[in-house]
């Protein structure tokens, strides 16, 4: 653990942080799941477009998983050892998909985007003025979120546009 590093952070208990990183951590890597699986499985129209972004999804949650590890030994902790731990301590939790079309993969992506928003708001805030460390890490990562939200809702709205325009030309 870094000493003089660590003595920086001020207000706050550096184990609830650790502890509060290791569930990001675990939200990080059912996401990367997430996205791995969604990718293969996926169906319909646009589906390259689905699997081009949720393969780079995968990636950027695989690389914030690394992130919050990191910052977890800097703080002297460790990272959740087992897999099994990620489901008891996950705020986001995982549901594998059980709808393989394009549209519900997407929807499921875009609510699990906006549980990271939602933890990663929390975090920030609970870092802001405290640990300038993991604050600017998990202030990348949130932006990294809302992006992510954005691209999704983008394709979905467009596959969603398209098959709306389709069925009016039908009628």
């Amino acid at each position: 653990m870094a000493r003089v590093g660590n003595s920086i952070i001020k207000g706050i208990e550096i184990q609830e942080l650790i502890d509060t990183l290791n569930r990001a951590y675990a939200d990080e890597w059912l996401a990367y799941y997430q996205y791995f699986i969604e990718s293969k499985v996926v169906k319909g129209l646009m589906k390259d477009a689905a699997i081009v972004e949720l393969t780079q999804h995968a990636a950027d949650e695989l690389n914030h998983a690394t992130l919050v590890a990191d910052r977890i030994l800097q703080l002297g902790g460790t990272p959740l050892l087992h897999p099994n731990d990620w489901f008891n301590h996950t705020h986001c939790g995982y549901e594998a998909p059980n709808d393989f079309d394009v549209v519900s993969i997407l929807n499921d992506a875009i609510k699990g985007e906006q549980c990271a928003i939602e933890t990663y708001s929390k975090i920030v805030e609970l870092t802001r003025d405290k640990d300038i460390v993991t604050y600017d890490i998990v202030s990348q990562i949130l932006a990294d979120e809302v992006e992510h939200e954005e691209d999704l809702q983008a394709l979905h709205d467009d596959i969603t546009e398209f098959v709306e325009d389709i069925k009016k030309n039908l009628r």
